[in-house]
C-alpha cells in the first residue's frame, strides 16, 4: 500500500525526528525541503546557482521553484510505495499545488506548547554530514559531539537560542499555520500533542502512528 504523509508542526516540535524513524519502519522516504534545496544548490546549473544565491541573501525559494523540486523527487524510485513530506508545503498556494501534483493520505500536525518547544531548540544539535537530528538531554548522542549515524560532526544552529526561536514561532503562526485549518476543512488532518521529552515518548509515538495507519485507531491526540 502507497503511504502519501505530510508532517506539520512548529520548529522544534520533533516532526523532523519523527519521520526519520517513520521511514525506517514505514520504508518509504524522508523528503526534507531544506535537504532538496541544499542539494540542488550544490549543482552548477541555472537552478542550482540561482538557490544558492536565494539562500546565501537569506531570502525564501518562491514557490515555483519548490513545487518543481518537489515534483520532480516524488518521481523517483524510492518514493513507489509513497513518502513522508517535511517542510512542504509551507504555504496555502503550496498546499494547493501538490493537491494537484498528487493526493496525500495523511496530514500529521505535531503540537506542542511554546515553552516545551523554546527548550527543545536550545538544546538541538545537528549533524553536519547527513542532518541527523539529537538534543543534548532528551536524545543524546552515544559519542559526544559525534553523530550516531554517520559519525559526522554534531553542531547548534545558529538560529536555536531562545531569542531566535520565539521569532521563528511568530513568524510560523502567520506563515505557516493556516494550513492547519486548510488540511482539518479538507479531514486529513490528525493531532498529535507531544509535550514530553521526545526520548520519553518515541516508541510511543510510532505506536500510535503506525495503529492509526493500521485503522486500528481513528485519531491520536495526546501522547502521555
Amino acid at each position: 500500500m502507497s503511504l502519501k504523509l505530510l508532517f506539520l508542526g512548529s520548529p522544534g516540535v520533533g516532526k523532523g525526528t519523527y519521520a526519520q524513524v517513520l521511514t525506517e519502519v514505514l520504508s518509504i522516504p524522508q523528503i526534507s525541503t531544506g535537504d532538496l534545496l541544499r542539494e540542488e544548490a550544490k549543482k552548477d546549473s541555472d537552478l542550482g546557482r540561482q538557490i544558492s544565491d536565494i539562500m546565501k541573501r537569506g531570502d525564501l525559494v518562491s514557490d515555483d521553484i519548490m513545487i518543481s523540486l518537489i515534483k520532480e523527487r516524488i518521481k523517483a524510485d524510492d518514493c513507489e510505495n509513497g513518502f513522508i513530506l517535511d517542510g512542504f508545503p509551507r504555504t496555502i498556494p503550496q498546499a494547493e499545488a501538490l493537491q494537484e501534483i498528487i493526493p496525500i493520505d495523511h496530514v500529521f500536525n505535531f503540537k506542542a506548547n511554546d515553552e516545551v518547544i523554546i527548550e527543545r531548540l536550545s538544546g538541538r544539535i545537528t549533524c553536519k554530514q547527513c542532518g541527523t537530528i539529537f538534543h543534548k538531554s532528551g536524545n543524546p548522542p552515544k559519542e559526544d559531539g559525534i553523530c550516531d549515524k554517520c559519525g559526522g560532526e554534531l553542531y547548534q544552529r545558529a538560529d536555536d537560542t531562545p531569542e531566535a526561536v520565539q521569532n521563528r514561532l511568530v513568524v510560523y503562526q502567520e506563515k505557516t499555520a493556516p494550513l492547519i485549518d486548510f488540511y482539518k476543512n479538507k479531514e486529513l488532518l490528525v493531532e498529535i500533542i507531544i509535550n514530553k521529552p521526545i526520548s520519553e515518548i518515541k516508541d510511543n509515538v510510532i505506536s500510535k502512528v503506525q495503529n492509526f495507519l493500521s485503522g486500528k485507531i481513528s485519531f491520536i491526540g495526546e501522547i502521555l
